[in-house]
């Protein structure tokens, strides 16, 4: 069940409790029972739906994460934050699909490490205003969100000696496209990054390259026609089209970072990205729940030719137990506990 690389990566942010929710949830040092019936439900809103404190918690939150030393220190991850992206280096080429409970674990990380109170939350890019600048999004917000672009001229890649940086390369020049330059307006333009691009260990600046070009997967129009997938099968595939499909073309929209395989999750949208795919997945459960909630398909790797089953183990080390596809994919059930709003 390759879980759409978008998949995995959607289901990482299933645990920040809204104003609605109920008492938060317990830390992870005492986990719940998979399966279970969940004590809390985490309310899930878009990010222009929080309010001013809760948004500027947010990002605090994810500054602590970044000052917090790592769980396990034999590891490349030198902060906690970094420790996610560690994560999601080390299982790419095994299995994309533990990114969606890796936003869950990275949600609750907020929350129990770094006090963040308010509700879990997403990026819907469909209610961007078409008739705007993508860059004109509440999300790129210098105060209130994460930042612009990337300047041009402040960000050269590494040397790769041992072809380890991954760096997209579609066309000549194409390097210096998506890894336009450093952020330098927002709360992460001091941001320095420990690992990456790919599986190289550097420190730099937070890289973007924001690109209009790929909005066009982003319209109402283009989300429900995703969302009339009648099997999972033709859902992921349709989602993780390179071209077309909506996990893909919103790494390549914020570009820099974000359009590695490898290392994106250097970028704190990554995870509003990612939670706003898991939540297309998670109406596309809804609608027909009987069905599709135990409906899953895919490779095990990257390409391979070993099928993913329910019984498949994820392994997330140094964030969290391991768990089972078939736990992962139930949002009413523990370790999960999540609604959409």
């Amino acid at each position: 069940m390759f879980i759409p690389r978008f998949v995995l990566c959607l289901a990482v942010s299933a645990a920040i409790t809204g104003a609605t929710a109920l008492p938060t949830t317990e830390p992870s040092s005492a986990p719940k029972v998979a399966g279970s019936k969940c004590s809390t439900i985490d309310y899930r809103r878009e990010w222009r739906d929080l309010t001013v404190l809760q948004r500027l918690s947010y990002i605090d939150a994810v500054h602590c994460l970044h000052k917090l030393p790592p769980h396990d220190k034999t590891r490349a991850a030198t902060t906690r934050f970094g420790e996610f992206q560690a994560t999601h280096i080390l299982l790419t080429d095994r299995v994309h699909s533990v990114v969606r409970h890796l936003v869950t674990l990275y949600g609750r990380a907020l929350k129990e490490e770094c006090v963040y109170d308010g509700p879990t939350t997403y990026w819907d890019w469909t209610r961007d205003d078409p008739s705007l600048p993508v860059l004109k999004s509440p999300i790129f917000d210098p105060v209130t969100g994460f930042g612009g672009d990337g300047v041009p001229g402040t960000y050269t890649l590494p040397s790769d000696p041992k072809n380890e940086s991954a760096v997209l390369t579609p066309f000549p020049g194409a390097e210096a496209f998506f890894y336009k330059g450093c952020v330098q307006d927002g709360p992460f333009k001091d941001w320095v990054v420990h690992l990456g691009p790919g599986r190289m260990v550097t420190d730099h600046c937070l890289v973007r390259g924001v690109q209009e070009m790929f909005r066009y997967a982003y319209t109402t129009a283009h989300v429900e026609e995703t969302l009339q997938s009648k099997t999972y099968e033709e859902f992921r595939i349709v989602i993780d089209d390179l071209m077309f499909g909506i996990h893909g073309s919103g790494l390549a929209l914020v570009g820099g970072e974000m359009t590695n395989t490898y290392s994106a999750g250097a970028d704190p949208l990554f995870y509003l990205h990612h939670g706003g795919l898991d939540r297309v997945w998670w109406k596309w459960q809804q609608a027909d729940p009987a069905n599709r909630l135990y409906d899953i398909s895919g490779p095990t790797t990257q390409g391979g030719s070993d099928t993913v089953t329910l019984d498949f183990m994820l392994d997330f080390p140094a964030l969290g137990p391991n768990i089972t596809v078939r736990d992962s994919l139930d949002s009413s059930l523990e370790p999960n506990c999540f609604i959409y709003e």
